[in-house]
């Protein structure tokens, strides 16, 4: 696996101002991403066992050779700028398709590989049950994560890739991120 960090993926060339929070009365940052450290089939491996059972960049994970997985981004439009709004999360894909992936990591043109499956391995619950829901996977030019898109058109995710959010749903995301507590399922 590349030991390399992706560098930035959201610019900040567009400035989005603070808001002032209704739950604490704080200023915060609107954020236009937010990211996941893990999968969450890490912290089911005993903290002391971590360091020999799992090899892990900030981009790729895998768990006693035998759980693979790789961190992409779902993008979603922002009606009202010109950068979407990025979750990075991480998805189990197949032990065949992580090798292609590792294999080609650093390779101009990879983005022209097929789409493949892979399944979340995170929760948010601003969405409901996220673990194991099926996604496509696409990857993306060298220094970009792949792109994720979930293939039940039902799902709001699913529904907020395509239609796009507006800032104010961008701010109302922001409250839940910063503060979990009134997030409802």
């Amino acid at each position: 696996m590349s030991a390399e960090t992706n560098p930035p993926e959201t610019p900040a060339a567009e400035q989005i101002p603070g808001f002032v929070c209704p739950v604490c009365g704080e200023t915060h940052v609107l954020s236009i991403a937010y990211s996941v450290k893990m999968p969450l089939a890490v912290l089911k491996i005993p903290a002391e066992e971590r360091d020999t059972r799992i090899v892990m960049t900030p981009d790729q994970c895998v768990i006693d050779n035998r759980e693979f997985y790789v961190r992409g981004r779902f993008l979603i439009p922002v009606q009202e700028i010109e950068e979407p709004f990025a979750w990075s999360l991480w998805a189990e894909i197949s032990p065949k398709n992580f090798l292609r992936t590792n294999e080609l990591w650093e390779t101009p043109g990879r983005e022209n590989e097929p789409v493949f499956t892979g399944y979340i391995n995170n929760e948010l619950p601003l969405y409901g049950e996220m673990r194991n829901l099926v996604i496509d996977v696409q990857t993306m030019p060298v220094g970009r994560l792949p792109h994720f898109l979930v293939r039940d058109a039902e799902h709001p995710l699913a529904q907020q890739q395509r239609n796009g959010i507006t800032l104010a749903e961008v701010e109302a995301i922001a409250i839940k991120m910063h503060h979990p507590e009134t997030v409802t399922e």
